[in-house]
């Protein structure tokens, strides 16, 4: 049975707190992804609050953000977007699928390779997938438990942050240099990151109202 259609199927009390968490996630990523091209230099803490992904770990990284507020807030904004999430998957189920297909770009094909492999070892899956909504929706959905999810989860973050640190020493020139063509640049960037963010939701939007 369809439980997104079923009016018998009982949601705990707090399932649309995490709904609202969510929303101001994506409504803070996409903050992130319109004013990063001066925040990164201005307020690199604060682009780290607003969106955890690897290229804003990476680019605060060469623009000398703290090692301690790199992993203190990093640590936290991704926990907390799987902590959400898989609260999102333990309330609503299966239904929680339909909407990540239908309105956040994932394929059915995607969706059931995540939950193939999380049923096979979830052990690496969650670890290896630390940043990944889905994955943190699917452990969710199968119960997986907050102290189980907690170890995995502390060692995936803390491995993909050991990672990115190490990675932006090494491509350091790089990166430096990409800050400072940003930087004379910084306008343009805005514009067409703003114009990207319209963009991509719209075709989200589109595509979920099209099923």
């Amino acid at each position: 049975m369809d439980t997104a259609t079923d009016p018998t199927v009982q949601r705990p009390a707090w399932a649309p707190l995490t709904l609202v968490g969510f929303v101001t996630l994506v409504v803070c990523t996409n903050v992130a992804a319109a004013v990063w091209a001066t925040w990164v230099i201005s307020n690199p803490e604060g682009l780290l609050a607003l969106s955890s992904r690897n290229r804003y770990l990476a680019l605060t990284i060469a623009a000398g953000v703290p090692l301690a507020a790199f992993v203190l807030i990093a640590f936290l904004r991704l926990a907390t977007a799987f902590a959400v999430c898989h609260m999102i998957g333990r309330a609503y189920k299966h239904e929680a699928y339909g909407w990540f297909t239908r309105y956040l770009g994932l394929t059915p094909e995607s969706l059931d390779g995540f939950t193939r492999g999380y049923a096979k070892a979830e052990w690496a899956l969650v670890p290896f997938f630390a940043g990944s909504n889905i994955v943190a929706v699917i452990s969710g959905v199968n119960g997986t438990s907050h102290r189980r999810l907690a170890v995995l989860l502390s060692i995936g973050i803390a491995a993909r942050l050991a990672l990115i640190w190490w990675l932006a020493q090494v491509f350091e020139e790089q990166l430096v240099d990409f800050l400072t063509w940003v930087q004379r640049y910084q306008w343009w960037a805005i514009g067409i990151s703003v114009a990207l963010v319209v963009l991509v939701n719209m075709r989200n939007f589109r595509r979920g109202a099209a099923r």
